[in-house]
C-alpha cells in the first residue's frame, strides 16, 4: 500500500506540532521517521493511523483519503514502544486479539497465532504470559498481535526503546529480515540515528514540527540539506567563517568560496575522518595539539585544538590509529581534505568538495 502525505500540520492549543509536511511512502518500503524529541514525528504517525485528527492537509492510503475514517477502518497495525501487551492473556490471546474482535474463525485464528508465532521465532510459547518472556520476545510479540488482522500498514513508534542495546540490534537485524519476508509498507519512528540507518530504506528528518530533509541513508548523511540535519546526523566539525574574495576564511583556515561574496558569513561543514592527522609535524601545513583521544570500539575519535584554539574532532580506525599512536598533548599537523558549504534557512546545500589545491593540503 503506497501512503501520501500532504501539508500536513497539527496544532496543540497554540503550539504547532507538525508544520505544512508532505510525502509519499511507496508501496512495500520500509520508511524511517528520524528527529529528537517534539520534534512531531511521532505526532505525524499517530494521524497516519486515527490516532490523532490533522488540523490541516491529507492522508492518503492506497490513493483514498483516510482523514475522516476510523482506525479500524484504516487496516493499519500499530506497535508501542512499551508493548500495550494484555498482562492477563497468554502469547496466543494478545495474538489473536485483533482477530477475535474482527469475528474470525476460531479456526482460522488458531491457524494465523501458530504461523505467526513460528514467523516471530516464537514457536511454542503461546501458552505463556507476558511477564514470562524476555523484552525481546514481548516486542515480538506486540509485532505479532500487530500484523495478525493482514494490515495494508504496519506503523512502529520506537519500538525497541525499552530493551538493551543487544537485544535492540538482535531486534533491528530480525526486523529488517521481517520486512523482507513480509514486504508491508511500514513507518518505523526513532529518535536513534544508528537505528534508523540500518533499518531504513528511507529516511525523513524532522525538527520541530518540521520536515528538513528525506532521503536514504547515505544520501542524508553525506549530503546534509540543513544545519540542522549535518548537526544531527553522525558527527561533524561546523565553523562560521567569512568570505573575503572567494576565500572563507576562519581561525587561520582557508577555503575556496568562490560563488559568495565579500563579508558574508557561511557554515562550512566537514566530518571528523575528513581530517587527516600525521604525528610528523612538517607532513600537513596545520599545526595542532592532540587534546583528547576517544576510544570507540571500531574507530577512535581525536580531538585536537588548532593554533588558533579551535576545536576539531578527527576519526580514524584502529589499524590507522595504532600506526600513530597519538597522545594526549601530542603536537600533530592535519589537512582537511573535503568541505562542504551548509545551507541557511533551507536553501540549496553545496556539493561535497575536495580541496586538493588550497593550502588546507599537505
Amino acid at each position: 500500500m503506497k501512503i501520501e502525505v500532504r501539508a500536513l500540520s497539527k496544532y496543540f492549543g497554540s503550539v504547532e506540532a507538525v508544520s505544512n509536511v508532505s510525502f509519499t511512502v511507496k508501496e512495500g518500503e520500509l520508511l524511517g521517521l528520524l528527529g529528537p524529541s517534539g520534534s512531531g514525528k511521532t505526532t505525524v504517525l499517530r494521524m497516519i493511523a486515527g490516532l490523532e485528527s490533522p488540523s490541516s492537509g491529507d492522508i492518503f492510503i492506497d490513493h483514498v483519503r483516510v482523514n475522516d475514517l476510523s482506525v479500524q477502518q484504516r487496516n493499519i497495525g500499530f506497535v508501542f514502544q512499551h508493548y500495550a501487551l494484555f498482562k492477563h492473556m497468554t502469547v496466543a490471546d494478545n495474538v489473536a486479539f485483533g482477530l477475535s474482535i474482527k469475528k474470525w474463525a476460531k479456526r482460522e485464528i488458531h491457524q494465523r497465532v501458530a504461523d505467526l508465532l513460528q514467523l516471530m521465532g516464537l514457536p511454542g510459547l503461546g501458552g505463556r504470559y507476558p511477564h514470562q518472556l524476555s523484552g525481546g520476545q514481548r516486542q515480538r510479540v506486540a509485532i505479532a498481535r500487530a500484523l495478525a488482522p493482514r494490515p495494508s500498514v504496519l506503523l512502529l513508534d520506537e519500538p525497541f526503546g525499552a530493551v538493551d542495546a543487544q537485544v535492540r540490534q538482535e531486534l533491528r537485524e530480525w526486523l529488517i529480515r521481517l520486512h523482507d519476508e513480509l514486504a508491508v509498507t511500514s513507518l518505523f519512528v526513532t529518535h536513534d540515528q544508528e537505528e534508523a540507518m540500518e533499518v531504513s530504506n528511507r529516511l525523513i528528518v524532522f525538527s520541530k514540527g518540521r520536515l528538513e530533509q528525506i532521503g536514504s541513508p547515505a544520501e542524508v548523511y553525506e549530503d546534509p540539506a540543513t544545519e540542522f540535519v549535518a548537526r544531527f546526523i553522525g558527527s561533524m566539525n561546523i565553523v562560521e567563517a567569512e568570505v573575503k574574495q572567494g576565500v572563507a576564511h576562519v581561525a587561520g583556515l582557508e577555503f575556496p568560496a568562490p560563488d559568495f561574496p565579500d563579508t558574508q558569513r557561511i557554515q562550512i561543514g566537514f566530518r571528523p575522518y575528513y581530517i587527516k592527522l600525521s604525528e610528523d609535524t612538517t607532513h600537513f601545513r596545520l599545526q595542532a595539539r592532540v587534546r583528547h583521544v576517544y576510544f570507540l570500539g571500531v574507530a577512535y575519535r581525536v580531538e585536537i585544538e588548532t593554533e588558533s584554539g579551535l576545536i576539531l574532532r578527527s576519526r580514524m580506525n584502529k589499524e590507522e590509529f595504532r600506526q600513530c599512536r597519538f597522545e594526549v598533548g601530542q603536537p600533530v599537523s592535519y589537512a582537511i581534505t573535503h568541505f562542504r558549504i551548509l545551507p541557511q534557512d533551507h536553501g540549496t546545500p553545496s556539493p561535497a568538495m575536495g580541496i586538493p589545491d588550497s593550502p588546507l593540503t599537505p
